[in-house]
């Protein structure tokens, strides 16, 4: 019985987008054990509910066990000094109620090209990851009292796999964006 609102021809099909949405995150961070278990207050947790540290890889697991873990409320992702991967920041951008993104994290985000977002755990923030030189984190602060903070190691980001619109899965260099930012 075809009905007007449905999404998928069957329960199968439906199963298959269910799961493909669950697996959102870059293949480049799942790959990688620099995963922690993160609390409600963004203290980064090993995947036994004890403190992790971002600085001590003893403490970091895989994407599946920390994913695995029922230890605190969700996931950190740690970046290190052995990679480029960075993550860009963006606080307070995002209106809860409309979805719609403020201006200025408009074209951050357009100047980032095709990479990896996802809204942060806030709901009102925006995560973007990809890859560049990034030796010392970077927090500045707009004028309108918003930041933008700029990380590349010695941190972890909590991550909530959670993507913004129709965001790729994949990695991009974000060198540019980031020598515009710290101009």
């Amino acid at each position: 019985m075809a009905r007007a609102h449905t999404v998928t021809c069957s329960p199968r099909c439906r199963k298959a987008r269910s799961r493909a949405q669950k697996n959102t995150l870059p293949t480049e961070l799942t790959t990688r054990d620099r995963w922690v278990r993160r609390s409600a207050t963004k203290v980064p947790l090993t995947v036994a509910g004890m403190a992790a540290s971002s600085t001590d890889p003893r403490t970091w697991s895989t994407h599946n066990d920390a994913a695995a873990s029922t230890a605190g409320v969700g996931l950190g992702f740690v970046l290190s000094d052995v990679d480029d991967v960075v993550c860009i920041d963006l606080d307070h951008c995002l209106d809860t109620l409309t979805g719609r993104l403020a201006p200025w994290a408009a074209a951050i985000l357009r100047d980032a090209g095709t990479t990896y977002v996802e809204v942060s755990p806030s709901g009102d923030g925006l995560h973007i990851w990809g890859r560049a030189d990034v030796r010392q984190g970077r927090r500045i602060r707009r004028p309108d009292g918003t930041a933008v903070e700029i990380y590349g190691t010695g941190r972890y980001i909590a991550m909530t796999g959670r993507r913004h619109g129709s965001c790729p899965s994949i990695l991009a260099d974000l060198s540019a964006v980031v020598s515009k930012l710290t101009a």
